[in-house]
């Protein structure tokens, strides 16, 4: 994995900086539809298997239309597909998915969908995911937010069912408060009982809410697999901002973009944090993963940390539901 130092994920081993695939499904509300870019959508893919990334995120929600369900899932699968690495290399990838969000007729990408986890629902999900993404079984599957309808027992207890249903290796959980994570810990358990080996949820230095969360994950060798590392596309106060002065500075000093500083930034915060950023071009996925080479020492850290301004209490796309 060239100079990458690998972190864990359960029992799998992977590349300290992962590729989230959602945004190569496009994104309905700004119009950028990458469903018209295949070719790109599939080169962006290769580029960070050729560049050592060995995990890729998606989920079945993620298309850019409500009819096109599962559009992710197959893109990624047809890039591992075509890939020209080698076997041995294909064999060390990792790829997690996700279930629970609901998508009808008229729903946009982000807009008022629906939430299911019961366990028959999840059963369904997952075995079409499974066969979506072209394997006898998914290694992490992560339950993709909280279902209202249930408790949060009863929705634990049926994605706990799955891994006796055969087609789910690795459970994790995504957009979850501490709360949350206290009772599926209790139902599921940690990586060392074979139960919850990543938490998925926003962190960047915009949006730092719920670090109670990452605390429990380091406690448990949890992987936190923080999504939006960058603040959120189009966000007027994403790491593009002025707000993120001492960030620039710091990054033209190194000579990096301000992107690869902030994910030295994630990777210095935790050992158990794997950021997991967006791309829709190769040279932008490109220049993430090259913050995994970038040395931050102590002083640098603190100096980043000292200078953020106040987190905001807006998430990108979704607040982790709190425990009622």
């Amino acid at each position: 994995m060239n100079n990458f130092v690998a972190r864990t994920i359960g029992p799998f081993e992977v590349s300290p900086v992962g590729l989230g695939c959602m945004s190569l499904s496009g994104y309905p509300e700004s119009k950028a539809f990458m469903i018209d870019k295949r070719e790109q959508a599939l080169a962006t893919i290769h580029a960070a298997l050729d560049a050592g990334v060995t995990f890729l995120d998606t989920a079945d929600a993620y298309a850019p239309t409500w009819n096109s369900y599962g559009h992710n899932e197959v893109l990624v699968a047809e890039a591992v597909r075509t890939w020209n690495g080698s076997a041995v290399q294909k064999s060390r990838i990792v790829i997690a998915t996700k279930a629970g969000v609901t998508r009808a007729k008229g729903n946009d990408w982000f807009g008022v969908g629906g939430y299911n986890s019961s366990k028959e629902y999840l059963y369904r999900a997952t075995e079409a995911s499974a066969l979506r993404l072209g394997v006898g079984k998914i290694q992490i599957w992560h339950h993709h937010r909280p279902d209202p309808s249930l408790t949060f027992e009863e929705q634990y207890e049926n994605v706990n069912s799955l891994k006796d249903h055969g087609i789910v290796q690795s459970i994790g959980l995504s957009n979850i408060n501490s709360s949350q994570l206290g009772i599926a810990l209790k139902i599921i358990g940690g990586p060392k009982e074979g139960g919850i080996v990543s938490v998925q949820n926003e962190l960047s230095p915009r949006f730092s809410l719920n670090l109670d969360v990452l605390d429990i994950c380091e406690k448990n060798g949890i992987a936190f697999l923080a999504w939006s590392p960058f603040g959120g596309i189009g966000r007027a106060d994403n790491i593009n901002s002025d707000k993120y002065e001492a960030l620039h500075a710091m990054a033209l000093h190194k000579g990096v973009s301000i992107f690869a500083l902030t994910i030295a930034w994630h990777l210095a915060k935790s050992k158990v944090i794997i950021p997991i950023p967006g791309a829709t071009q190769p040279k932008t996925i490109l220049d993430s993963i090259s913050g995994s080479r970038i040395e931050l020492s102590r002083a640098e850290f603190n100096e980043l940390n000292e200078t953020l301004p106040e987190t905001s209490t807006v998430a990108g796309t979704y607040i982790p539901k709190r425990q009622p």
